[in-house]
């Protein structure tokens, strides 16, 4: 018995030591930066490559690779650092640096915005912007906050319930519509995407009225001339990298130099969350094949729509597609990676969050995709090509079909290849029809409406100005072609069920459309007849536009891509 006294003693030591050792490691694991080192100065967004030759190469959009972009931790115990811009609907935009911790699984939540007022909601997981790697989420503005002016940025917290005595350092929060947004560095010159400068539909200011601003200290910035000012689009010199600080040499692993655009007269620069990428210096060779047609456009909630659009148009010559992703909530990445897992596809989503920028989107796919793209189609996921010759004379689809249309003239100067629109109404449909749009919807208006263009990504002038789906060519090399009806037509499924068609009321896309709900324009064609500003269903919506009953594309369709299974015919994006 005396023996053991010693045994305990030794044994309640050893567990003192292992608590005490225990407890330094929480200790040291355990964020305490002090509220002056959290605030939200709008630093530098940084972004790295695994690759050198990776430069401006988009990343693709999936939350089970978040890891391989984001560098995370299990606990964050202070707020985030970060900048928030304020959007349309009180909808408030939180973006984090890549290089900020962030817990290991954003799509569950667990984060909030806290605002002045101790005001808070939850900050929802959006997407990782692919040119900075910025993580972003989305809040909602607080009633009571909206009444506060100027705006702040809220705090990006786990726990609202600590950030009492922080929240009054925040900066003022730039609104959506006076905004660098988005950054593109070419070989030759840099891209930049500036929302609120040139406001009006084709009154565009002149570039002398501008320079480029680089760096984030705008007392030491460089500044460059302005060579283009057209829409959202601005082109400007790259700046000297020597004046930056930053080595010629340097590789696509270099810190990103905040950029944007001053205008002269008012000394004033606009608020910016773009990045600038120095260009290398010997732009590889690209290591994929060209594709000879690709199809771009900017879509929102379209998971439902979408493997019929891809499906139809790879079978008759689409080789790639590049979807903007305007914030989709819907089963859009789902879809897409099982079209792409398949092996005949090959899709390319673009998280695009910002809004009202269709025509800066395309813009934007003019310069990203020259590489590997000849010619782009820039049509709707509800707008379907089809040209009468194909019903009579093949019994199959090709994948020639829609190349067969851009036959290129004697002297090999056409540029943009334009196509006419039919646009159909509800033909009689309450919901989604099951088959698809092309099997569901087959009356149409009788007078034509607008166009939309297959362009020769090479003919497109420098200014990259486009409107209503085509742009702008060199003039001096390139020609516009305007193919009759006889030889191609668009099926527009605009006017669909009313379930679906209620849901534009969301938000126009393009940057000069007025939207649904704003009491403008009444008699625009951009609008509906019969359709008021509000989402109220017009009385014999089922039967409105229906001049003509046009089987023409339903028909082909059935025969190429519909099969009989024991539950009946069924189409080939249903299976």
């Amino acid at each position: 018995m005396p023996r053991k006294a010693p045994t305990s003693i030794f044994l309640i030591f050893l567990c003192l030591l292992l608590i005490a050792f225990y407890s330094l490691l929480l200790s040291r694991s355990a964020i305490s930066l002090s509220p002056t080192h959290l605030r939200f100065r709008p630093r530098n967004l940084t972004t790295r490559y695994d690759a050198p030759d990776s430069f401006n190469h988009v990343i693709r959009e999936d939350i089970n690779e978040l890891p391989h972009r984001t560098r995370l931790v299990t606990s964050i115990q202070g707020p985030v650092e970060s900048v928030s811009v304020l959007l349309p609907n009180w909808e408030v935009l939180v973006l984090v640096s890549h290089d900020t911790p962030l817990t290991s699984n954003l799509g569950v939540g667990g984060f909030y915005c806290f605002f002045p007022r101790n005001e808070t909601s939850p900050a929802n997981f959006s997407g990782v912007l692919p040119f900075t790697s910025a993580t972003t989420f989305k809040c909602t503005l607080p009633n009571r906050n909206r009444r506060l002016q100027p705006f702040h940025q809220p705090v990006l917290t786990r726990f609202p319930e600590r950030e009492t005595n922080v929240i009054s350092a925040a900066p003022v929060m730039p609104r959506w519509d006076f905004l660098a947004y988005e950054c593109f560095s070419t070989e030759t010159d840099v891209v930049l995407f500036v929302k609120g400068v040139n406001n009006r539909q084709g009154i565009n200011k002149s570039p002398e009225e501008f320079r480029c601003v680089f760096g984030n200290d705008i007392n030491n910035a460089v500044k460059t001339p302005v060579t283009s000012s057209k829409q959202e689009v601005f082109r400007c010199l790259h700046p000297n990298l020597m004046e930056l600080s930053i080595s010629p040499s340097t590789t696509a692993a270099a810190k990103r130099i905040k950029v944007s655009i001053e205008i002269n007269r008012e000394k004033l620069v606009v608020p910016s969350v773009a990045y600038y990428t120095p260009p290398r210096r010997h732009m590889p060779s690209n290591p994929n094949p060209t594709s000879l047609l690709c199809a771009t456009t900017m879509v929102y909630n379209v998971a439902k729509f979408l493997r019929e659009w891809v499906m139809y148009y790879s079978k008759i010559g689409v080789d790639k597609f590049i979807l903007y992703d305007n914030g989709s909530d819907d089963d859009l990445e789902r879809v897409i990676k099982e079209l792409n897992e398949e092996g005949d596809y090959n899709i390319e989503r673009i998280f695009w969050v910002w809004p009202k920028t269709q025509e800066a989107g395309f813009s934007h796919s003019a310069v990203y995709a020259k590489d590997s793209c000849t010619w782009m189609m820039y049509v709707d996921v509800d707008e379907f090509i089809f040209s009468p010759s194909w019903l009579k004379n093949s019994s199959q689809p090709s994948k020639t079909m829609l190349k067969s249309l851009l036959s290129i003239s004697s002297n090999g100067s056409i540029g943009q290849v334009s196509i006419k629109c039919n646009d159909f109404g509800p033909s009689d449909q309450k919901k989604h029809p099951a088959m698809g749009v092309i099997q569901g919807y087959n009356c149409r208006r009788q007078a034509e409406q607008r166009h939309k263009s297959i362009l020769l990504l090479e003919a497109v002038d420098h200014s990259l100005l486009n409107v209503i789906h085509h742009f702008d060519l060199n003039n001096n090399h390139y020609n516009w072609k305007e193919l009759p009806l006889e030889a191609a037509v668009i099926n527009h499924y605009k006017y669909q069920a009313w379930p679906e068609f209620m849901t534009k009321f969301r938000r126009r896309v393009s940057a000069f459309v007025a939207d649904w709900r704003t009491r403008v324009n009444p008699m625009s064609k951009d609008r509906t007849p019969g359709l008021g500003f509000q989402p109220i269903k017009p009385e014999g919506w089922e039967n409105m536009f229906c001049d003509v009953k046009d089987d023409r594309l339903k028909l082909w369709t059935k025969k190429w891509f519909g099969s009989q299974t024991p539950q009946g015919l069924k189409m080939a994006w249903q299976l």
